[in-house]
């Protein structure tokens, strides 16, 4: 399927995303402790539905599910982060909990929410075939969201500070190196592993950077569509590092770097090389009219 889709290909991807929205209010039912503040409205979960079928229509909704549970996870995880932890120590517990749980390891005292919404994740993904090959791949790309969202969260801190308290000024090439937070490699990694293609496991290295590339354009996206929302909620964003002209003109590079690595892969995995542009397409679309958290 390409991008020019039908109305009769745009209901049916509508009709995918129901079937996401519906399993993913599931998930917030039965975690309800993760998502009981305001911010996790209707409206996000159908968001993140959306953001699933649209960015690979292909696909059936049992296909996607682990997909868009792992998004959702990551709001979850963004919210323990960025609004719930106030110390140190607390970033530090979230960030073992999660690790733990990423390792299939028995979480202690019962596991902190997350955690268990993670194991939960991940014990569906076990069983899948290419987990095998793919498990570590995952596991360090945990690793990697929490650790950068403990740096966000030290950053976040530290520019809260009054100014003659504070380091040296936070670079946008700083911030860029820790896209992770987004976890978009994350979501492409749980989607692989949990799809198998052999085309996609064959090529998963370049797959990666690619992916990797997708996130700090989808970062930057982001903080354009959300520089309000950002300072009203005290949360870090690129325009507080420098102007609107700058982070548009970065954007555009990294875009440029996105298509060049992953034009190659539309010869090995035509699949996965569409789901990547799809990913930029969809953020950049959405962002033109909303946000995917409600008000706090």
């Amino acid at each position: 399927m390409g991008d020019a889709l039908t109305v009769e290909e745009q209901a049916r991807v509508c009709a995918l995303a129901v079937t996401l929205d519906r399993d993913l209010h599931e998930v917030v039912t039965r975690h309800q402790n993760l998502f009981a503040a305001r911010p996790f409205d209707a409206a996000l979960i159908s968001g993140i539905a959306m953001s699933v079928a649209f960015t690979a229509p292909e696909y059936a909704g049992d296909q996607l599910r682990l997909t868009a549970r792992t998004v959702l996870w990551v709001f979850a995880a963004d919210w323990q982060f960025d609004h719930l932890a106030q110390t140190d120590d607390d970033v530090q517990a979230l960030v073992a909990s999660c690790v733990t749980a990423a390792n299939g390891d028995p979480c202690v005292d019962g596991g902190h929410p997350l955690a268990l919404l993670l194991a939960e994740i991940r014990n569906e993904l076990v069983p899948a075939p290419a987990f095998a090959a793919m498990g570590p791949i995952w596991r360090d790309e945990i690793g990697r969201m929490v650790a950068a969202m403990a740096q966000e969260w030290r950053w976040k801190t530290a520019h809260q500070a009054p100014p003659a308290s504070r380091r040296t000024a936070l670079t946008l090439d700083q911030y860029l190196a820790n896209a992770d937070n987004a976890a978009v490699v994350l979501v492409s990694v749980t989607h692989w592993a949990h799809l198998g293609d052999q085309d996609c496991l064959d090529h998963i290295d370049d797959l990666k950077a690619a992916s990797r590339e997708v996130q700090r354009a989808i970062r930057l996206i982001n903080d354009l569509g959300t520089s309000k929302r950002d300072l009203q909620w005290g949360d870090l964003n690129a325009l507080m590092l420098v102007c609107r002209t700058e982070v548009t003109a970065r954007l555009n590079a990294v875009i440029q770097s996105c298509h060049e690595l992953i034009e190659p892969l539309e010869k090995t995995c035509p699949r996965q090389a569409a789901f990547l542009r799809r990913q930029i397409s969809f953020t950049a679309g959405f962002y033109q009219v909303s946000d995917f958290w409600g008000s706090l």
